[in-house]
């Protein structure tokens, strides 16, 4: 090569290194966050490390889980929908991003417009579980109960599953429940044990050891149909009440995050929920995986949306 164009060469590799890169490139280039805004120990919880650690390795950086609880969900998913708007902060929520609007005044987000949905990752049944000293071993004994006396029910939260699940119980069964929400999964997981609430519809993830052990009872499942994890326990269908009640979960980016970037995204939450063996860990968990691309999952949120609006109605249920 000549000296004169070697040096055309060279003249062309140093524009090329000064240009401005796409603000898309080298994606990620740095660590993720997943914020939870749900407590720790909990389904969301559980599927946010499971999928996330396995999305680790297809992304080939670390992502940290921050669990941001409060008001129902809101708090966490505030601090994601002001997070910088380029990939790096994702959002696992569920049926709150949908509700939360028919139960609160005024919220620091928009969720339509402020998060674009990248894949849904599990249906959640909940099981009902009252403490071992309650005078009620099945579905039928618990309501017969509680026609004769006042009876509490215990939730992490307005507008999470497990609250609309005791809703939808009470409406179902015609019982005028009393509704008492937690902050945390351990403390309503307490006060259930003690006897201080009489029944609470909780995630299985978070009642599985404490049904195993002994300490408290499993009357029935919210699902359709019964759990591999607990195939012993009747759904409340067959336990005589026509309800199911599910919670489901998915992972969220902000919207303006770039599309190539939002594909990456969706790209690796379906493979790591499509992964035998984290399948296997969320189905052992009592949750069921469902890998849906961002399309679908966004027009599944839709008609979410209208159908949890009408329950909010029928059951006036408000934050409180």
């Amino acid at each position: 090569m000549n000296p004169l164009s070697r040096r055309g060469v060279l003249a062309a590799s140093a524009f090329a290194a000064l240009a401005p890169r796409p603000a898309h490139a080298f994606y990620p280039d740095r660590g993720l966050r997943m914020i939870v805004p749900f407590p720790p120990g909990g389904a969301a919880d559980f599927l946010g490390r499971t999928v996330g650690e396995q999305m680790t390795r297809g992304l080939g950086q670390p992502m940290v889980i921050e669990n941001r609880t409060g008001a129902g969900g809101n708090i966490g998913t505030a601090v994601a929908a002001q997070a910088e708007r380029d990939g790096h902060t994702l959002l696992l929520n569920g049926v709150p991003i949908a509700v939360n609007r028919y139960l609160f005044a005024a919220l620091p987000f928009d969720a339509e417009r402020d998060f674009a949905p990248i894949a849904m990752l599990a249906v959640v049944p909940n099981i009902m579980v009252v403490p071992t000293e309650l005078p009620a071993n099945s579905v039928a004994e618990f309501v017969a109960l509680a026609r004769r006396r006042p009876a509490t029910y215990a939730s992490i939260g307005n507008g999470t599953s497990l609250h609309l699940a005791g809703a939808q119980f009470g409406i179902a069964t015609g019982l005028d429940l009393t509704h008492v929400p937690y902050r945390e999964t351990g403390a309503a997981n307490t006060d259930l044990m003690a006897g201080r609430v009489d029944v609470m519809f909780q995630t299985i993830s978070a009642a599985a050891g404490l049904v195993r052990g002994g300490r408290m009872k499993a009357l029935a499942v919210t699902s359709a149909d019964r759990v591999p994890a607990f195939a012993d326990v009747p759904t409340l269908r067959e336990a005589g009440v026509d309800l199911v009640s599910v919670g489901w979960f998915g992972l969220f980016a902000q919207r303006g995050v770039a599309a190539d970037r939002l594909a990456r995204l969706e790209a690796e939450a379906l493979a790591a929920t499509r992964d035998p063996v984290v399948a296997a860990r969320i189905a052992e968990s009592g949750s069921l995986p469902r890998a849906m691309p961002g399309a679908d999952f966004g027009r599944f949120i839709a008609a979410e949306t209208q159908r949890l609006a009408e329950l909010v109605r029928v059951a006036g249920i408000r934050a409180d």
